[in-house]
């Protein structure tokens, strides 16, 4: 008897990395001892066969994810070794970053042939990255029908609800019984994917509401589908921000959504498949953003464009630190003669960035959520420095008896006291301030938040610490 294998998912797909990456050893290898005897060209064929046929029985999201984690080198190698009817699948799964890398890879024909093969929604994402001429030609190829929808597509903004929605659907009328929509269903060669519901419309083609499968099967069939059908579905508009739906997903446990005009006409719907897939970018994109990143990054990407896309806010760093760096110059006078300082000072500030960070996410997080307006903002402002004085005062008296009993100074272990939440404070405010700042000026309230916040109370607690260790102990 058969058993079937119990392991994770992520566990299956990190052995089949592994297991690519000691073939693609073994074939370099091979090239790098240059051999020509039978049985080595004989093992380098024998290898490659096996590696494609293997590949051929992969899902096309494990083959992107393998792909990912690959020099480039050997990343176009193993590209190469792909069916090409999956080129098109593994484009859509991979990275931005690495997409770049395999498409340089493709002659035209390969890149048309692999575009050909993806519905209207998925052609407007790949054309971003193709050159216009190239997308034009492709567009032209096409029938009528999908040529209307890719330029439909490609008339919204990236992350627009219009830029992905998906064409493919099964509409009904409100006026026939579900035995007829059942026989229609049963008539078709496949049906759409994440198909949760079907969409009612009149003649015009105008939303009237959704049938639910669910309703479709355990009413009788001789209802009419205006007996048994929510009239009242969540929809969106092209225009809206694809995050706003994919939050709407979350919130009401969609699958699927209609999208119609601003007159009520159907035009599309939505697929949890691409709202999971907006998620997962916006959390990637916020992440980058803290760090200071301008872009997503191929880990495997050439030194120089890494460069390029870390340098701008390394720059700001490096300011920042010499401006906490002159912060401390000025008080060297203090240290000279008060060593303890030289020692204490950095936990202030550490401490510090700590409380910036956990309050300028909690904020970020808020926003994206839209959980701040103008009427919250001074409650949530008041809730915060409250927060930062009560841990200031806490952790505060924790390391300042500790400093009272490493140097016997009393008096000192007052000031870190007095330092530590006052440095708290601010980081509470700045944590604040920032994004909200940031958004005003029209920007991603994330963009740099952590380097900004590290600045703010790295320079403020250096100053705070020794500036009231100048007034009260020197």
């Amino acid at each position: 008897m058969c058993q079937v294998e119990n392991k994770k998912p992520q566990e299956r797909l990190q052995e089949r990395f592994a297991y690519v990456a000691s073939l693609l050893e073994r074939l370099y290898q091979l090239d790098e001892e240059h051999g020509t005897r039978r049985d080595e060209a004989s093992e380098q064929a024998r290898l490659l066969s096996g590696l494609q046929q293997w590949l051929a029985e992969l899902h096309s999201a494990d083959i992107a994810h393998i792909l990912e984690g690959l020099p480039l080198e050997e990343r176009l190698t193993l590209w190469q070794l792909v069916q090409s009817e999956s080129d098109g699948d593994i484009l859509l799964e991979v990275s931005d970053a690495v997409r770049e890398t395999l498409l340089a890879d493709m002659d035209q024909h390969e890149i048309l042939a692999a575009a050909k093969e993806l519905d209207a929604d998925e052609l407007a994402e790949l054309a971003s990255e193709l050159p216009q001429d190239m997308v034009l030609e492709l567009v032209e190829s096409l029938d009528a029908l999908q040529r209307e929808r890719v330029r439909s597509a490609l008339s919204y903004a990236e992350h627009q609800v219009g830029a992905v929605m998906d064409f493919e659907m099964v509409t009904v009328r409100e006026d026939v019984a579900l035995e007829v929509v059942l026989r229609y269903l049963r008539r078709l060669k496949e049906l759409p994917g994440q198909m949760d519901k079907l969409f009612v419309i009149d003649h015009a083609g105008y939303l009237k509401g959704v049938l639910p499968i669910k309703r479709l099967l355990v009413n009788d069939p001789e209802k009419k589908v205006a007996e048994v059908m929510a009239t009242d579905p969540v929809s969106f508009h092209p225009e809206e921000e694809g995050i706003d739906a994919a939050e709407a997903f979350e919130r009401y446990d969609l699958v699927s959504a209609p999208v119609v005009d601003h007159d009520g006409k159907l035009i599309g719907r939505l697929t949890i498949d691409e709202m999971v897939d907006l998620i997962r970018e916006e959390f990637e994109d916020e992440a980058l953003s803290r760090a200071g990143l301008r872009e997503e990054e191929d880990i495997f990407s050439s030194v120089w464009k890494s460069i390029n896309n870390r340098w701008s806010w390394l720059a700001i760093n490096l300011v920042t630190a010499f401006v906490a760096s002159r912060v401390i110059g000025v008080f060297e006078g203090s240290i000279e003669k008060l060593v303890a300082l030289a020692a204490l000072m950095p936990i202030v500030a550490g401490i510090g960035g700590n409380t910036g960070n956990q309050t300028i996410t909690m904020i970020v997080r808020a926003m994206a959520l839209q959980q701040v307006s103008t009427g919250n903002t001074t409650r949530l402002l008041k809730k915060e420095l409250t927060v930062a004085l009560l841990n200031g005062l806490i952790w505060g008296g924790v390391i300042g008896v500790v400093a009272w009993q490493l140097y016997d100074y009393l008096a000192l272990g007052l000031v870190m006291i007095a330092a530590m939440t006052l440095n708290l404070l601010l980081a509470a405010l700045m944590g604040v301030l920032i994004p909200m700042t940031m958004v005003r000026l029209g920007r991603d309230p994330a963009l740099g938040s952590s380097v900004l916040i590290t600045a703010m109370t790295d320079s403020g607690g250096f100053f705070i610490f020794l500036g009231l260790a100048t007034v009260f102990l020197l």
